[in-house]
């Protein structure tokens, strides 16, 4: 679908997504639907990103090394130029690598562990990353995300 962890509607959840999705209810206490595709959020403005843009099936990691980093890089670099404070969420060592290059005096880096199911009781749950995104947002006078 182009969005990390988003999957067409009636598809199965990935075990990240649902991981996600526990985590928002825990946090927020919002019941996420049985709906995987995540465009609502980026309608909101969540840009959702791996730090790889493809894999094999099933299989992590597959195709790291293979340049997309480098597009990533470019795309937090451009982003990181913007005026307008952002709200990153890195999740996982991979994505970690990456709060070197934003400046944490214009933008807010929040970071913990992947949501997968091998890494995510590793600081994944219980992070709040949502609730704290919204109250960033809400300080900037901004919009909040609607998590549903």
């Amino acid at each position: 679908m182009g969005m990390s962890f988003s999957v067409p509607v009636g598809q199965k959840l990935p075990p990240s997504l649902v991981n996600i999705f526990k985590e928002i209810h825990s946090d927020l206490g919002i019941t996420c639907e049985d709906n995987g595709d995540l465009s609502r959020w980026a309608k909101q403005g969540v840009l959702l990103l791996n730090t790889v843009l493809t894999v094999r099936q099933s299989q992590a990691n597959s195709h790291k090394g293979y340049g997309w980093e480098n597009l990533t890089k470019k795309i937090i670099e451009l982003l990181n130029q913007r005026d307008e404070p952002i709200v990153f969420l890195l999740w996982g060592g991979n994505a970690k690598v990456f709060a070197e290059l934003i400046d944490k005096n214009k933008h807010f880096v929040l970071m913990c562990a992947h949501p997968s199911p091998l890494s995510a009781y590793n600081g994944f749950f219980g992070c709040k990353h949502f609730s704290k995104t919204n109250e960033i947002l809400q300080k900037l006078n901004k919009t909040p995300i609607d998590w549903h």
